[in-house]
Formats: structure tokens, C-alpha cells, sequence
């Protein structure tokens, strides 16, 4: 394996393939670090949750404009889009970015902080960039703003995509990475390749991370209705108790996982992030209702994971004198790294980070829905550092600690300028 993802290391310097940066470029990366920091401020201060990034979008589409380029909004309903054309004919790249925010109460003390509060699904909740979104953003802004200084070295055309609702879109809504190619978001021009980066709290800055193939995992978003009969707490033979057969449920999906699942060929994950029962400690409830996630990384796999939830939930419940639905929503497909783009751009990392910083890792867990773009066109999605040096328990994605280290930033936007460079750029 060693052999093939190596490889282009071999090509790059037998053939000279992509460009060096040359001073100028690299005086304009550097400056634009302190405007990448305003801004990823601005946004943490002020996020908005999915298909509802608003003032978010007016903020990248005004800076877009003022580059000179050709800028679409309203894509995805709050997407925005640019193109830059270089001097040069060429082939078509799209960089993205994801821009939403996440239903978390931020307990950060820092002074550009989130405030924003809002109602989330019935519930009273803080708005915070709990997943480095804000970060993205920044870095895409950055490297647009680069790039548009530099269209005599571009062989082609550059497409920035500022994707809303990567965390998905409201119950009943339509939005992401689906609604984008949807609304043919690849094409006109027709997109060649695409790049796309996640910040990560657990990855030291100055360093990259990659894997071939799978990286990220398919998600499945399930929620288990079930039924039972309202007593009175002080008798519970009176009625059937949804709140014990839920438990019952939660537990036998995890053997699922640690009985059914051959976990030495790929890993996977059932979570149950929110159950929903009763009004009163002296009430059995009639009903409750669970929510939860699965993430799986090998498609026959997933398939055997979800046929045995299927199975198992109204069986559980009938075991127990109630009754139980399950509906399960597919969410994003495995983050698939197109092999043969990932061994071509290996080199362009490497340029920006250094050998040594650019690490081969094994597959997560997470869930990306830039997976749905490299369903139709190849691409690379790789990890950036945010963690700081000196942090040894950074706080995990998607909680109210969640810290990103902002001399992780410049990095990005080297990485994404020198990818789109590169992959235009004609083999000597």
C-alpha cells in the first residue's frame, strides 16, 4: 500500500508536477492571516444554525464581490458560490467550505464568544461553532482572496462552494451537500475535482492528516417511537412502562455492535443521543421517543447493522407488552477519498506542511456530507491541526468546550491555495 500512496512523491520530482510558491504568493498568504482571524472571530460571535446562515452568507458574499468574482447566493437556500477565472485555460476545481453552526451553549470565556441563544426542536439552546465551521469559512475567504491576486498562475477555473446546513437541515427541510448538486452546484462549469478541509481539536497545529479511500463514515439518523399504557407510578402492573422497554432497546442495539458486527474489518457505532418520555415523577408515561445515530464505514456492514435494528426493535418491545417503530434516514455516505487524486495531491501537503507533519491516519467515526460531492466528482477531504502545542485534553467536536488554537488557520489556506495550484496546474 506503501508503494501506491507514495508514488506521486516519485512523479513529483521526476516530472516537476504542480507549482513552487513563489515569493510574492507567499508575502499575500501571509498577510492575509490577520483577516482570517477577524473574520473566523466575527462568525464564532455570531453563528447561525443550518439553512438559517444568513448574515453569514451576506458577510462571504460581500467579500467575495469585492475579489472581482462572479458570486451566486441563495444556492441551498443560503449557499454562495464564486468563480474565479484564471488567465490560463484549464480544467475546473472546487474548494468548500461548510458555514453552519450547532445547537451548543458555549462555555468558553473568550472575548468574541457566542451569545446567540435560540429554540432548537422545542428546546431553549445557545448557537455556537462547536465544530470549527467558523474556521473553514475563514480559510476559504482567505484563499480566495489569494488566489484572485494570482489568476496569471491559474490554468484554469477555481469554484469556492460556502455550503450551508453540512450539519443537516431542519426536520422537513431540504439542504447541504444534496440540495446543492441538487441545484446542479457542479456543474456550469462542469467541476473536475474537489477539495474540501476539517479543522480538528485533537490534531496539533502544523500538522495535516489523510487517508485514501474511506475516511469518514456513512451516517444513519434513526428515531425509535415506542408505545406503552399510562399508569400511576405507585403501580406499575397497571400499565406498560415505555421508559424501562426504551432502556431495554438501548441496550440490546449495543450488542448489535459488540455481538453482531465484526469490528476487525471496520468499525462502527450506535448512539442514542436523546430520549424524550413522560411529564411527572409519579407518572408512567404512555409513550416515549428515542433519537440517535449510526456510523458505519463498510457498506455490507451497514446494511447487516440496520437490518438488525429493524428486527430487533418491535420484537424488544413486544418482549416487554408494548409496541415500537423504527425509522431510520440516511445522512451522508462514507467520505471517499478518490485514491488516485489523493496519491497525485500528497506532494502539495507536503509542500505546505513538510513531510514530517503530513500523516497517514486510519478512518473515523464522524460523518461529512461532502461525501455526496465525491459521489458525482473525485475528491480529497483531509484534517487540519487546531489543537495547541501545550493542550494535552483538548475538548471533543460538538461540546460547549470546544477550543480551536487560530495559528492552525494560515496552514489552511496554504493547503487549499497550493491544492487548487497544483491540480490545475499543467505537468512540466
Amino acid at each position: 500500500m506503501k508503494k501506491i500512496y507514495y508514488l506521486p512523491l516519485i512523479l513529483f520530482s521526476i516530472f516537476g508536477y504542480g507549482q513552487q510558491m513563489d515569493a510574492d504568493l507567499k508575502k499575500d498568504i501571509a498577510n492575509v492571516e490577520e483577516k482570517v482571524i477577524e473574520w473566523r472571530r466575527d462568525f464564532h460571535e455570531h453563528p447561525e444554525l443550518s439553512n438559517r446562515e444568513f448574515e453569514t452568507a451576506e458577510k462571504i458574499a460581500k467579500h467575495l464581490k469585492n475579489l472581482g468574482l462572479k458570486v451566486e447566493t441563495e444556492v441551498a437556500k443560503t449557499g454562495v458560490v464564486a468563480l474565479l477565472k484564471g488567465d490560463h485555460p484549464g480544467k475546473v476545481v472546487a474548494l468548500r467550505a461548510d458555514i453552519d453552526a450547532l445547537p451548543v451553549t458555549e462555555r468558553n470565556e473568550l472575548p468574541f464568544k457566542s451569545e446567540v441563544t435560540t429554540e432548537f426542536l422545542g428546546s431553549q439552546t445557545g448557537v455556537m461553532h462547536a465544530c470549527g465551521h467558523d474556521t473553514h469559512t475563514a480559510i476559504l475567504m482567505g484563499t480566495a482572496e489569494v488566489l484572485a491576486k494570482h489568476k496569471d498562475k491559474i490554468h484554469g477555473t477555481i469554484k469556492f462552494i460556502f455550503q450551508p446546513a453540512e450539519e443537516g437541515p431542519p426536520p422537513g427541510e431540504e439542504g447541504g451537500a444534496k440540495l446543492m448538486i441538487k441545484e446542479g452546484v457542479l456543474k456550469s462549469p462542469d467541476v473536475d475535482a474537489i477539495f474540501g478541509l476539517h479543522i480538528n481539536s485533537e490534531t496539533p497545529v502544523g500538522t495535516i492528516r489523510y487517508k485514501p479511500e474511506g475516511t469518514m463514515a456513512a451516517v444513519e439518523r434513526f428515531v425509535i417511537t415506542v408505545k406503552g399504557k399510562q399508569t400511576h407510578g405507585s403501580q406499575p402492573w397497571s400499565g406498560t412502562d415505555p421508559i424501562l422497554i426504551s432502556a431495554k432497546i438501548i441496550d440490546g442495539l449495543q450488542t448489535i455492535i459488540s455481538r453482531d458486527s465484526k469490528l476487525i474489518d471496520a468499525a462502527a457505532v450506535i448512539t442514542v443521543g436523546k430520549i424524550t418520555s413522560g411529564v411527572r415523577f409519579n407518572i408512567i408515561p404512555e409513550s416515549a421517543e428515542m433519537i440517535g445515530t449510526v456510523r458505519t464505514l463498510e457498506p455490507k456492514m451497514r446494511e447487516k447493522i440496520l437490518t438488525r435494528m429493524k428486527e430487533m426493535v418491535p420484537k424488544l418491545a413486544e418482549a416487554y407488552g408494548g409496541e415500537a417503530t423504527i425509522e431510520l434516514q440516511n445522512n451522508t455516505a462514507v467520505t471517499f477519498n478518490d485514491v488516485a487524486l489523493t496519491n497525485q495531491m500528497l506532494p502539495s501537503l507536503q509542500k505546505v506542511a513538510g513531510e514530517d507533519h503530513v500523516e497517514l491516519v486510519k478512518a473515523t467515526t464522524g460523518g461529512e456530507d461532502f461525501s455526496y460531492f465525491q459521489e458525482e466528482v473525485p475528491g480529497l477531504y483531509f484534517f487540519l491541526g487546531g489543537q495547541p502545542l501545550d493542550s494535552k485534553e483538548p475538548a471533543p467536536h460538538h461540546t460547549p468546550d470546544f477550543f480551536i488554537d487560530e495559528s492552525g488557520l494560515l496552514l489552511g489556506v496554504k493547503a487549499m491555495t497550493q491544492l487548487a495550484l497544483d491540480y490545475l496546474d499543467p505537468p512540466k
